[in-house]
């Protein structure tokens, strides 16, 4: 086979690049290890930026997101033995925010490269990519017990973490950066009204988040140790503990049911530099992962799209480089903001295993500091609803 762009990967990212490449008249083809069913089984994030929200709509996603999704405005914080406050980021930033899961998304993109005719070869084994160096790069997989090659002028990869695309770039030219933390995060989704604001939650007995998917899905999280088992933890135990975690009003609130789903997640933050090698760009997971604190990780994986799919529109309709030679750089930039307001978030909500007083009481400050100064709000509101795309 042959085509302008192999996209490795048919999670979010991978679809979203082979849709805009599409609609400016590139070619691409999409490998997915997994069947489409276990894809969209996937249960992740579900707040978006204001940019990944316009994106959507400029490039035709938006009717399924503006009639189903639920705009998000603003963030409360709830912290132990203090009032509960709202960080208006709307107000701040004049930009709204959506709560949209990707599940949604990715049926949604689906359909798009489904109405299309678009290429996706879902069940691809033993990806592997050669000759990335060159000009003349291709990819091999594996389906039906047959080896199957595709030659193409550019790779793109959107594999994720695990994936082979960055293990693809040489050890000698790859730097990593990595922080993982003590604990995870405990959570359950349930077919429940949410809570009604998006709210973070600080404790002594450990960090809790209420958000949401859409106006009959719910998604709680409670901090918890790393060798929290599954099994020890009951519908009625988690429920249970989140509310502990919460102020008694928005405890309350909180309308319980069965869980549909329950996991644990371990939080790390992850970036690899350079996000290309030849005519292989990474984006998304693939590239960098960060704690879910921030909800940045689906809006990164947006952002490199944006930024690739501008940068292979250039090349191909103009036969302008510029951006795909400064496509990391520009990638890199967003990706460490959004790694440190990551950070900075976590590091403020959870309580750490052998935390000094000194500790605790910087955090307390940290807090109150934030409070009570409308510039520390409007300085984190700009970066939750997300920074603009380099232009």
């Amino acid at each position: 086979m042959r085509t302008q762009v192999a996209i490795i990967g048919g999670g979010p990212a991978g679809l979203l690049l082979s849709h805009i490449l599409h609609q400016n008249g590139i070619d691409s083809i999409v490998l997915e290890r997994q069947s489409r069913q276990h894809v969209l089984r996937r249960i992740r994030a579900g707040v978006l930026e204001a940019g990944t929200v316009d994106l959507l709509r400029a490039v035709g996603l938006g009717e399924r997101m503006d009639r189903e999704g639920r705009p998000h405005n603003g963030t409360a914080i709830a912290w132990e033995g203090r009032d509960r406050f709202f960080i208006d980021t709307k107000r701040f930033t004049g930009k709204s925010m959506m709560a949209y899961g990707q599940t949604a998304i990715t049926e949604d993109l689906y359909a798009a490269r489904d109405a299309a005719g678009g290429q996706i070869i879902d069940e691809a084994s033993n990806v592997q990519l050669h000759d990335l160096a060159s000009t003349q790069a291709y990819v091999t997989y594996e389906s039906n017990e047959q080896i199957h090659r595709i030659d193409c002028d550019y790779v793109a990869g959107c594999d994720g973490y695990h994936g082979v695309s960055r293990q693809s770039i040489p050890a000698s030219l790859l730097k990593t950066f990595e922080k993982v933390y003590p604990f995870g995060w405990l959570s359950i989704l349930s077919e429940t009204p949410p809570f009604p604001d998006i709210c973070y939650c600080y404790h002594h007995r450990g960090f809790a988040l209420a958000s949401m998917r859409s106006p009959m899905l719910s998604r709680y999280y409670i901090q918890c140790d790393m060798d929290t088992k599954l099994e020890d933890w009951s519908d009625e135990r988690f429920w249970q503990e989140f509310k502990a975690r919460c102020p008694k009003e928005m405890a309350d609130k909180i309308i319980t049911g069965p869980s549909i789903e329950k996991s644990i997640a371990p939080l790390r933050s992850f970036v690899a530099e350079p996000m290309r090698y030849g005519r292989l760009f990474l984006a998304g997971d693939a590239a960098h992962i960060v704690p879910p604190t921030g909800a940045k990780g689906l809006n990164l994986a947006v952002s490199d799209v944006f930024h690739l799919s501008r940068a292979l529109t250039e090349a191909y309709q103009k036969s302008n480089t510029h951006y795909l030679e400064r496509y990391s750089d520009m990638a890199l930039r967003r990706v460490w903001g959004a790694a440190r307001l990551s950070w900075w978030l976590t590091n403020l909500l959870h309580r750490f295993p052998e935390e000094t007083p000194f500790d605790e009481r910087a955090r307390e400050n940290q807090f109150d500091y934030l409070a009570s100064s409308e510039h520390a709000q409007a300085s984190l509101a700009e970066q939750y609803v997300g920074m603009p795309f380099e232009s």
